[in-house]
């Protein structure tokens, strides 16, 4: 048995920008928590013990993480089957077989709208993982998807 490799599409732009935003809004809560620390903890032995690593944390986290994290996903339906991959470390490449879907659901934060981007959510029958998540996909590819799956279903459970 060989394994069929699926090239995968990219994740919208929109989806970058959403990253990094919610990165961003992270970033501020650390940074409002080591301002505290720096102002309500007495007698520091140098100025910016807290700010200066959470300062460099923060950076991070908006500046270099999100185009990482985004360049890590990709997902292709075949019509049968939604492949969707994603990982830095550990690579996750989950199949979703069309037929082991039981509800879907196209998902979009306030974030996702000002980007035009959506999530689409796939409930599958009778695992512990049952839930598979695939953020940052066009609002009209999400819909095509979902009523793709939605008219397999339909015309699988008629045969």
């Amino acid at each position: 048995m060989t394994l069929a490799i699926v090239p995968l599409t990219p994740l919208e732009r929109g989806q970058l920008h959403v990253i990094r935003l919610r990165a961003l809004r992270n970033a501020i809560v650390l940074l409002v928590a080591a301002g505290a620390a720096e102002w309500f903890v007495p007698n520091l032995p140098m100025p910016g013990l807290f700010l200066a690593p959470v300062i460099l944390l923060a950076l991070w986290m908006v500046v270099l993480a999100p185009p990482r994290r985004w360049r890590r996903w990709g997902y292709a339906f075949t019509g049968t089957e939604l492949h969707v991959e994603h990982g830095l470390f550990t690579r996750v490449h989950t199949i979703v077989p069309v037929l082991r879907v039981q509800h879907i659901d196209v998902q979009q934060d306030v974030l996702e709208r000002l980007f035009k981007v959506a999530t689409l959510v796939l409930h599958t029958a009778g695992t512990d993982d049952n839930v598979v998540i695939l953020p940052g996909v066009a609002r009209a590819t999400a819909e095509a998807i979902r009523d793709a799956i939605r008219e397999r279903i339909g015309s699988a459970a008629h045969d």
